[in-house]
């Protein structure tokens, strides 16, 4: 998923890795992962642990890493894909199967989370974060009900909306929206969904990636999608913001941990998706970051804490049950593509 890329964050993290525990023949772990995405300390705990030195970089989005890996110029052991991706990168030989008598931790994972669809038996990957896609609203502003994505066309809040510019996010809330798959590959489909996201068009204020945040903390808007971690973040620092999924079903994320093809040292990448497992670790994570750890203690210990006790955080049975993963739709992904290119040139 999208997550908020903090450049401070990156850079320090990054001067961890090049610094490492100062040995220079000790083992050199290569980490691809999202923005702002672990705890600052993690990672030197994990050098001190096992004598070797991470160096870690960061990725905006699932394309990104996918591409740079896909070029060949890149040799990482560590990497953070999202559900529909991990998808991808299977069907084309790009993940290797984990040993796990190498991650024994592996038992602190909510079984719910395990053997979903994109990677059945957890072959490629382990759980990290997940969650789900919805509507963060500022309750002075909004009086009525949320529980539909049609608010997002009520003309009572024109230009005070805010969606995500994100191709499989927008179209697939159309699509929800019109009752259809946020998988769809139909194309009758997808063209209804471009004209309902034009005949929105005069009502967005902007479409955003990180930006919602300080916005929506901001009250410069009253409606806006947003991930669920990063609603919890939102409602932590403006306590007129709540958060909700709507009736007609969402996306439900998962960003997992796998090893890339291009790792060099597979051994020491299986000890650190086991060390990510860990409840302390787990712990710290969802603590700095806001979204919701697979781990399950961590996930109970962390929703004792009032800004994580909450449908963000930890959404309810009946939630979950009307959300959905994104698969791969293959090359199909160019009509979305096109379809999103459309809509943000329509006038």
């Amino acid at each position: 998923m999208k997550k908020v890329i903090g450049i401070m964050c990156a850079v320090l993290l990054l001067a961890v890795g090049l610094t490492g525990c100062g040995q220079s023949d000790a083992q050199k772990l290569y980490v691809y992962n999202w923005g702002t995405y672990i705890d600052n300390t993690v990672l030197a705990d994990f050098e001190k642990e096992n004598n070797c030195k991470v160096v870690y970089e960061n990725y905006a989005s699932n394309e990104e890493m996918y591409y740079k890996l896909k070029s060949g110029n890149a040799n990482y052991d560590v990497v953070f894909p999202s559900d529909y991706m991990i998808e991808k990168m299977i069907k084309e030989n790009m993940l290797l199967p984990l040993d796990k008598q190498n991650i024994p931790n592996l038992k602190n994972i909510d079984p719910k989370l395990l053997n979903i669809p994109f990677d059945p038996g957890n072959q490629y990957s382990v759980p990290y974060f997940w969650g789900t896609l919805g509507i963060l609203y500022n309750t002075e502003k909004v009086t009525e009900t949320v529980d539909s994505w049609s608010i997002l066309w009520n003309e009572a809040y024109a230009k005070k909306i805010l969606m995500y510019d994100s191709q499989r996010d927008s179209i697939g809330i159309a699509l929800a929206l019109l009752g259809y798959s946020i998988n769809s590959t139909n194309t009758d489909e997808l063209n209804k969904a471009y004209e309902l996201l034009v005949q929105q068009k005069p009502l967005v204020l902007a479409y955003v990636n990180d930006q919602v945040i300080d916005m929506m903390i901001g009250n410069e808007a009253d409606l806006a999608v947003v991930y669920s971690g990063d609603a919890v973040y939102c409602m932590s620092e403006n306590d007129k913001l709540a958060y909700a999924v709507p009736k007609e079903g969402s996306n439900q994320w998962f960003d997992n941990v796998a090893i890339p093809f291009t790792s060099k040292n597979k051994e020491l990448a299986e000890k650190f998706i086991d060390f990510m497992c860990r409840d302390d670790i787990s712990l710290k994570n969802t603590m700095e970051v806001g979204y919701t750890s697979a781990n399950q203690n961590a996930l109970k210990e962390a929703s004792k804490e009032p800004a994580y006790d909450n449908i963000a955080y930890n959404p309810t049975d009946d939630i979950l049950a009307r959300c959905t993963a994104y698969q791969d739709i293959g090359q199909f992904i160019a009509s979305y593509a096109d379809i999103w290119t459309k809509v943000k040139a329509a006038q």
